[in-house]
């Protein structure tokens, strides 16, 4: 028997066990891109108007560092290629790392790889079914990219390359993945390897971008993405440079599973007290230790990403001090009169969103512990159901609440110190951030409704999340109905700051959201255990 046997059962498995979530990812991440097209296309028609913000973007270090420096602000493809590629590449990014760690490493920390590798399973079926899915994921992506953007006219010599560009960055993330996988006995910290990993390849890609250093952007794959140059004279050779590097990780990878055994990763975990200290008593205190780490990461990422908006926000003058179209379709996406609040408003939503991813994970994460069997000791005590779950709910509330109120403290902060009023301006956009709080609730009493009732499909939250992004987010450019965007919590926010503000809306969704988490609490008291 050879090591890969089982493959194709095992792919076909892979492709089963996420036929609704796969196809979700691909078609949001091909959403993204083309919404971002069309919306290029009807601003800047006038070649005047590209040039301008071409020259804007070269001067503007803060611009360059988060999106990434326009190669050919000439053409329409071209401004495409700067707002779209980054964003892509990092969902991408983010599906590969999901997708392979949940069919490497949780499958092995949950049990199922032994009872699979017990057949006629080859050693590497498993890794290579989940490489081969994720391959195809990432194709998928690339491919619908490129017929997307063809479709609305724009070259196919740069839609292809564009699609490569996305596809070839969630290549990569595939072969770190599995190599994340290799290096640990845990899932989740599988995941946060990869991420901080994707976190750490954005920072190197903006540093350079923003010193304007071509050979620091060359060491992330991010960048790489970007000099592949869509629409601005490609440059064919680098996806072998792509193709390559993911060789060469999923190499080491083989490499590394050949010197550990099934279950164990290559860095022993660290051995606890005998004891645990007094203030571990209590589920909301095991809940905070298990958390703490998740929502610090979050915590720094988020003020990070506030500083930055804050910093970009005077910016947006510029951008549109030649042109008033861009003014009038930041309007449509953000509402409000002035353009400053219109794009806190733009941005703060946007948080909001993947502050939702947040409050999904911490919320899951009751289900990462019934699944692992750490449940089953705890609530063979004394310790109630519902205190144990309330635990990891009071993290998926309160922490997105912090993490979103960083946000808006960090993107205030440093917009009033251009200003002059830096107390102001921080307070006033930390109550616009803190708008976004009800509709993540939403999310996670949906996963917490999942687990309780559920908990096999509780995958099906991150689907929620992905859907809302395109209902919420992108629906009025895509022009879908407005009885359908209606699903999307998001969608019943007030537009603030630069909007009318109504509470009414937050409260409704945070009645909505304490229903769901209610019904889950009760239904997880009534069902039994699960260890699958």
């Amino acid at each position: 028997m050879t090591a890969f046997a089982g493959t194709g059962l095992l792919v076909r498995l892979v492709l089963r066990r996420d036929r609704l979530l796969l196809p979700v990812w691909v078609v949001a991440i091909g959403g993204v891109v083309s919404a971002i097209a069309s919306a290029i296309t009807s601003v800047y028609a006038d070649p005047a108007q590209r040039l301008a913000l071409g020259a804007m973007i070269s001067g503007n270090p803060a611009m360059r560092a988060l999106t990434g420096p326009v190669f050919d602000p000439t053409s329409v493809g071209g401004l495409i290629a700067w707002r779209a590629t980054t964003i892509a590449a990092v969902l991408t990014a983010l599906m590969s790392i999901l997708l392979v760690t949940r069919h490497t490493r949780a499958e092995e920390e949950s049990g199922r790889a032994e009872l699979i590798g017990a057949g006629a399973v080859g050693r590497h079926a498993l890794p290579a079914a989940a490489v081969l899915v994720a391959s195809l994921a990432n194709l998928a992506t690339g491919l619908l990219i490129g017929l997307g953007l063809s479709a609305q006219g724009l070259p196919a010599a740069g839609s292809l390359a564009l699609g490569l560009a996305i596809a070839g960055v969630g290549w990569v993330f595939t072969g770190l993945s599995v190599l994340a996988a290799q290096l640990t006995e845990g899932a989740r910290t599988a995941n946060a390897i990869a991420c901080s990993a994707l976190a750490l390849c954005f920072l190197v890609r903006a540093a350079g971008d923003a010193a304007d250093v071509e050979a620091v952007s060359w060491l992330s794959p991010l960048g790489w993405a970007q000099r592949l140059r869509p629409f601005a004279g490609e440059r064919w050779w680098v996806p072998a440079l792509i193709a390559v590097a993911g060789l060469l990780l999923l190499g080491a990878s083989g490499l590394l599973a050949r010197r550990r055994d099934l279950g164990a990763g290559m860095m022993a975990p660290r051995s606890g007290p005998a004891n645990a200290a007094h203030s571990l008593r209590s589920p909301l205190a095991l809940a905070w230790r298990l958390h703490r780490g998740a929502l610090l990461a979050w915590t720094i990422g988020f003020a990070v990403a506030g500083a930055v908006f804050g910093t970009l926000a005077e910016s947006m003058r510029d951008i549109v001090s030649d042109n008033p179209r861009i003014a009038e379709l930041i309007s449509m996406v953000g509402g409000g009169d002035t353009l400053v609040d219109t794009f806190f408003a733009t941005e703060l939503g946007l948080c909001g969103v993947v502050a939702g991813g947040y409050a999904v994970q911490a919320a899951l994460r009751s289900r990462t512990e019934e699944a692992a069997a750490r449940a089953e000791p705890v609530l063979s005590t004394a310790v109630p159901r519902w205190r144990w779950l309330a635990g990891h709910l009071a993290f998926a509330l309160l922490g997105s609440a912090v993490i979103l109120a960083v946000t808006g403290f960090a993107a205030g902060l440093t917009h009033g110190l251009r200003t002059g009023q830096p107390l102001t301006e921080a307070v006033r956009i930390l109550g616009a951030a803190l708008v976004q709080v009800p509709a993540v609730w939403v999310l996670a009493g949906l996963a917490v409704l999942l687990f309780g009732a559920l908990p096999k499909l509780t995958a099906l939250t991150w689907a929620a999340l992905v859907t809302f992004v395109l209902l919420g987010q992108l629906g009025q450019l895509l022009q879908i109905d407005e009885r359908v965007r209606a699903i999307s919590p998001y969608f019943h926010l007030p537009q603030v700051p630069g909007g009318q503000f109504s509470a009414v809306p937050l409260v409704w969704l945070a009645g909505v959201a304490a229903l769901l988490a209610l019904a889950g609490i009760a239904a997880f008291g009534r069902r039994d255990l699960s260890g699958d």
